[in-house]
C-alpha cells in the first residue's frame, strides 16, 4: 500500500472527543488525502471489514457478525434461507439456523428499525437512531388517518396483554390487498416508528410489538442524543462496517442524506484518502487502513451471497469495487430475467465471480441457473454449492443450466 508507516492513534478522533457539525446544507470540508489506495486494497480493506477476509471470529459468533456490520437487512424471500440467516452463514460458515435466530431476537442483544431498510440492528444503536425517531414524531400522520383513540387502544393492549403480532392486536389487514393495512396496524407501526413500540422478533415472519419501556434496557431507553451526535456516530460506523467508502456509500449504509454525511464526517476520525480508478474522494477507518498496511496473507471466503448482503446491497459501490453488476430480479417479470428470481452472488478468492439462482426440491439443492467466468471458477463453484446444500439439509445438488454448457461435465466432476 502506497501510504508510510502509521500509528492508528494519530488518525483516530475518539468517539468521544469534542466534535465540529457545521450546518447541514454545507458541502464537506475540503481535506486533501492522506493516504493513496490501489483498487486492489480498497477491495480488501472492504471485504475484511465486512468479515469475508481473514480469520472466522467464531467465538464472537452471529452477534459479533451483527456488532461489525451495524445493520443486517431483513427481507420476505426464503429461497436457501432468509436473507439475515444467510448473511452470518456467508461469514462463519453453517452456523445452525436456529442459532442464528437466537442470536438475534434472545436476551435484549437487538432489535429491527429502519436502517438502510428494514433491519435488524444492535440493541447498543438505539439511542442513535433517536434523530429519525423525531423526524417520524414531527410527521404525525404518515399518509395514513386512525380512528380516534385506537393508537391509545393498541398501546394499552400491549402493556395489558405483553409482545403481541399485528394479528393479535386485532388484525394486520382489512381483507383488500396486502397493503391494506387494519387501523390497528398502522397504529402500532406508527408506535413502532416513533420509538414507542419495539419489535422484538419476528414469529413466522410477522413482527412481535413491545413496549420500549420493556424491551430496551434503561439506561439505552432514551432520545437524549442531539441529531448531529445521532449522525456522527452513525456515519463512524458505517465507515468502519465498509472499510473504505465514498460520502455516497456512508450515506446509503443507513439511508442518510448525504448533507446529514458532509455535516459530521470531519468529526468521526474517519481518514481521507484517494482510491484509484475512482471518481470521488473517500474515507477509510483508521483501523482498516492498518490492517492492510499490515501485509497479512489471509485467506479468502468462497460463499455464496445474499443479494441483500450488505456487502453488495449498494449497486454502484458494488460495480466499483468489484467490476461486478448485480441486480436482484424477484421483482422483474419471469420472462425478462436474466440470472434468475433470486440469484445470488458467488464470492471467492476476493472476486464476484458468477451468479447461481437457486431452488430446493426435496433433499435436493437446484442451481436452476448458474453463470461463471470459466474453467477455474469449477471448483469454488462446487464447494459453495455443497456447503449450501448441506447447511439447508440438502442431500444432492442438482445443476439445470450453465451459462457455458462445455462446464457442465467437470462441474458434475467437482459436485461428485
Amino acid at each position: 500500500m502506497s501510504v508510510p508507516p502509521f500509528t492508528v492513534s494519530s488518525m483516530t478522533t475518539p468517539l468521544s472527543a469534542p466534535r465540529f457539525a457545521p450546518h447541514a446544507h454545507e458541502p464537506a470540508p475540503h481535506v486533501g488525502p492522506e493516504v493513496s489506495l490501489s483498487a486492489d486494497e480498497a477491495r480488501r480493506i472492504a471485504l475484511r471489514a465486512q468479515g469475508l477476509l481473514g480469520a472466522r471470529d467464531q467465538r464472537a459468533g452471529v452477534r459479533g457478525v451483527l456488532r461489525s456490520l451495524g445493520a443486517v437487512q431483513l427481507d420476505t424471500i426464503s429461497v436457501l434461507a432468509r436473507s439475515h440467516e444467510l448473511v452470518p452463514y456467508a461469514r462463519l460458515g453453517a452456523v445452525g439456523r436456529d442459532v442464528v435466530e437466537s442470536a438475534y431476537w434472545t436476551e435484549t442483544h437487538s432489535f429491527e428499525y429502519w436502517s438502510h431498510a428494514a433491519c435488524i440492528l444492535p440493541i447498543e444503536e438505539w439511542p442513535h437512531f433517536a434523530f429519525r425517531r423525531r423526524s417520524y414524531r414531527d410527521r404525525p400522520q404518515w399518509h395514513h388517518d386512525l380512528p380516534d383513540g385506537t393508537y391509545e387502544t393498541v398501546i394499552k393492549q400491549l402493556r395489558t396483554e405483553g409482545p403481541l403480532t399485528a394479528s393479535e392486536l386485532g388484525g394486520a389487514k382489512n381483507g383488500g390487498e396486502w397493503w391494506d393495512w387494519s387501523a390497528a396496524k398502522i397504529a402500532v407501526e406508527r408506535a413502532l416508528m416513533y420509538g414507542e413500540v419495539v419489535c422484538t422478533e419476528r414469529r413466522g415472519w410477522k413482527r412481535v410489538y413491545d413496549l420500549a419501556e420493556r424491551a430496551i434496557p434503561d439506561a439505552l431507553l432514551h432520545d437524549d442524543l442531539p441529531d448531529a451526535e445521532c449522525l456522527r456516530r452513525l456515519v463512524a460506523q458505517a465507515g468502519a462496517a465498509m472499510g473504505v467508502a465514498t460520502v455516497a456509500d456512508l450515506a446509503d449504509y443507513h439511508r442518510l442524506k448525504k448533507e446529514q454525511v458532509n455535516a459530521v464526517i470531519a468529526a468521526t476520525g474517519l481518514t481521507p484518502v484517494e482510491v484509484k480508478g475512482w471518481d470521488k474522494p473517500a474515507w477509510a477507518d483508521p483501523a482498516a487502513l492498518a490492517l492492510e498496511s499490515a501485509g497479512r496473507r489471509e485467506r479468502h471466503r468462497t460463499t455464496l451471497l445474499s443479494p441483500f448482503d450488505s456487502l453488495i446491497w449498494d449497486r454502484p459501490r458494488t460495480e466499483r469495487i468489484f467490476g461486478f453488476t448485480h441486480r436482484l430480479e424477484a421483482y422483474v417479470p419471469k420472462p425478462k430475467r436474466i440470472h434468475g428470481y433470486f440469484a445470488m452472488p458467488l464470492l471467492t478468492g476476493g472476486r464476484l465471480v458468477g451468479r447461481i439462482d437457486p431452488a430446493r426440491e426435496g433433499s435436493t439443492l437446484v442451481a436452476r441457473q448458474l453463470s461463471l467466468r470459466g474453467p477455474q471458477d469449477v471448483v469454488p463453484v462446487a464447494r459453495a454449492l455443497r456447503e449450501a446444500a448441506e447447511w439447508v439439509g440438502c442431500d444432492a445438488v442438482r445443476i439445470e443450466r450453465v451459462n457455458q454448457p462445455e462446464l457442465a461435465a467437470q462441474l458434475a466432476t467437482a459436485l461428485a
